[in-house]
């Protein structure tokens, strides 16, 4: 049983980390939804300006997961966390899962329609198209 369905079910931000969760569930992997918030900037009072919150952290592992859909033109901005995070926090383990990442492991685990489905709705909000 993993960590997080033994306590209610956390709102995820995106339904691809539903899909995610789901997958790490089948598999009895053990995980945490977004556990820890690292700071990676502060104004000259010593006040946090800027932080990252990795999507997942699998304890057995001692790794952090992040995951993003957006189209690769827009990644940039999440890049740059990851870089500024790296160079503060060297001895934590994270990986970036993207778009084409997700959507391969999606179709691996047979969840073909899922992952039309939410990469298709990842590609409207990014156009505007939806009201979310």
């Amino acid at each position: 049983m993993t960590v997080e369905t033994e306590k209610q079910s956390p709102h995820f931000s995106h339904p691809a980390e539903a899909e995610f969760a789901r997958i790490l569930d089948f598999y009895g992997i053990a995980w945490q939804y977004e556990p820890r918030t690292f700071p990676l900037a502060w104004d000259t009072e010593g006040r946090v300006t800027e932080a990252f919150s990795p999507d997942f952290y699998l304890p057995d592992q001692d790794l952090y997961i992040e995951l993003t859909t957006m189209q690769p033109h827009l990644v940039t901005k999440k890049n740059r966390k990851l870089r500024r995070f790296r160079e503060l926090y060297p001895d934590v383990h994270i990986k970036l899962f993207k778009r084409k990442d997700i959507r391969g492991l999606m179709l691996k685990y047979g969840l073909e329609a899922e992952s039309q489905t939410v990469l298709d709705n990842t590609a409207r909000e990014s156009q505007g198209l939806t009201d979310a």
